[in-house]
C-alpha cells in the first residue's frame, strides 16, 4: 500500500526554522533581552485565578480587541487578534490568496512572507531592494503592474535589514497595490522601535492592514499573540476562514494585563534603542559594516579583510557560546550576520566573542572595541 503524498507543490518547499541551540547568550530571534516584570506575572497569575478551564473561551476574543483597539484609538471592529502575528498573517493570505492568486514580496525580508504564501498554494513573486535594502519605486511598480498580486507584504522596520520604510514611500505603494485592486499588508513587528508607523494610514476605504505582535516590545514570545488593525470589512473576511476558538482563554487574559503595562513597555523599547545604538558604534568601530537599524536588531557584514566568512564567523561565535542569526547565505546578504540587541551583558559577551573571533583570524592580540569596556 503506497502513503498518500503530500500537494506536489508541496514537494521541494522546506519549512522555516531557525536554531534554538544550547548557548549561554541567545541573540538569534529578535526576542526581549529581559522578561516583564514581576508584577506582569502576578497579574496573569491572579487573572488565571478564575478561568473556567471547562468551557471554551471567547470564540472571537472581544475584550482583547477592545483593549487593543483603545490603545490605538479604534473600535473592536478594526482589530483581529491570533496566535502570534504568523498567524495574522496566514489568516490573511487565507481569506485574500490562496490557490490562482499571486502574492508579493520584497526580498531580502522576513522569510514567512513567502512561506506562508506558498504554503496556502498562492503563487509568489519577488521584487529586489537596493543595494542599501530600500525600495525601488519603479521596480515595484513594474512588479505590481505585471503581476497584478491580491496581496504584496512589506515589513517596517523590515526583517532582517532593520530598514525602516518611508511614509512616502507606504503610500506610494498602497496607492499602486490598490490601482490593481490588492492588499498591502504592512508587517510591523517592530513597530514600536520606528519613528513612524503605517498606522497612520490606516482608513476605512483603504486597502490596508497593519499588523503587530506580543512577542518583541511587550516581551511576551512566549505567549504567541499578534493583532493587526484594518478596515471593518477585511477584519469580517478574516472571521471567516480562522479556525474557531483559535486563541485561547490563558493567552487572551495575558495579553490584557499586558495593555495594564503600556509604560513598561516603553521604558524596555527606549533602553533597547538606547543599547542598539552602543552596538552599532562598537560593531562600527571593528570595520564591520553595520545597516541603519529601526528595530530591536542589527545587520552587519564582518570586515572582509580579516578573511573569514560569515558562516565561519557564525561558527566561532557558536563556540564562545553566542548565538547570532547567520544570514550570510540569503540572497542580497552574502556574508551577513543579524545580531539581536540583548542585555548589555550578554552585548558585551557577543562583542568579546566577535573581537576575539576576529583578531585571532589574524594573530593579532585581542582588543575590545571603545564603548564595551567593563569595570
Amino acid at each position: 500500500m503506497a502513503r498518500p503524498r503530500p500537494r506536489d507543490d508541496l514537494a521541494t518547499l522546506t519549512g522555516y526554522h531557525s536554531p534554538q541551540l544550547s548557548v549561554d547568550v541567545r541573540l538569534n530571534t529578535n526576542e526581549a533581552p529581559e522578561a516583564p516584570p514581576p508584577a506582569f506575572t502576578a497579574a496573569v497569575q491572579e487573572a488565571l485565578a478564575d478561568l473556567e478551564w471547562h468551557r471554551y473561551p471567547d470564540r472571537g476574543a472581544w475584550e482583547l480587541r477592545r483593549a487593543i483597539a483603545r490603545l490605538h484609538g479604534r473600535s473592536a471592529e478594526h482589530v483581529f487578534c491570533a496566535n502570534g502575528s504568523n498567524e495574522v498573517l496566514q489568516t490573511v493570505v487565507l481569506a485574500f490568496a490562496g490557490a490562482g492568486r499571486t502574492v508579493a514580496t520584497f526580498e531580502p525580508t522576513y522569510a514567512m512572507h513567502g512561506h506562508i504564501a506558498r504554503i496556502s498554494g498562492a503563487t509568489t513573486v519577488a521584487g529586489h531592494r537596493n543595494e542599501d535594502f530600500t525600495l525601488d519605486l519603479e521596480r515595484v511598480a513594474d512588479l505590481i503592474d505585471t503581476s497584478r498580486p491580491s496581496v504584496v507584504f512589506l515589513c517596517s522596520p523590515n526583517n532582517p535589514t532593520g530598514t525602516v520604510e518611508t511614509e512616502a514611500s507606504i503610500s506610494s505603494v498602497l496607492a499602486m497595490v490598490e490601482a490593481a485592486d490588492g492588499l498591502l499588508v504592512v508587517d510591523e513587528a517592530y513597530g514600536q522601535f520606528s519613528p513612524w508607523s503605517a498606522l497612520s494610514l490606516l482608513d476605512e476605504e483603504r486597502s490596508l492592514v497593519v499588523t503587530r505582535t506580543f512577542s518583541k516590545t511587550w516581551a511576551m514570545a512566549g505567549a504567541r499573540l499578534g493583532y493587526l488593525l484594518g478596515p471593518t470589512w477585511l477584519v469580517a473576511e478574516l472571521d471567516k476562514v480562522v479556525l474557531p476558538y483559535h486563541l485561547d482563554a490563558v493567552k487572551q487574559r495575558a495579553g490584557l494585563v499586558a495593555l495594564d503595562f503600556v509604560e513598561a513597555m516603553e521604558q524596555r523599547v527606549a533602553a533597547i534603542v538606547e543599547e542598539r545604538g552602543r552596538l552599532q558604534v562598537a560593531l562600527t568601530a571593528l570595520g564591520a559594516t553595520v545597516w541603519p537599524s529601526g528595530a530591536n536588531f542589527i545587520l552587519f557584514r564582518p570586515p572582509a579583510e580579516r578573511g573569514l566568512e560569515g558562516q565561519t564567523v557564525w561558527e566561532r561565535l557558536v563556540e564562545r557560546s553566542v548565538l547570532v542569526r547567520n544570514t550570510s547565505s540569503w540572497e542580497g546578504l552574502d556574508g551577513c550576520l543579524r545580531v539581536t540587541v540583548g542585555t548589555k551583558d550578554d552585548n558585551d559577551r557577543f562583542l568579546d566573542a566577535l573581537t576575539d573571533t576576529l583578531d585571532r583570524s589574524r594573530g593579532a592580540p585581542t582588543s575590545r572595541p571603545p564603548g564595551t569596556e567593563t569595570g
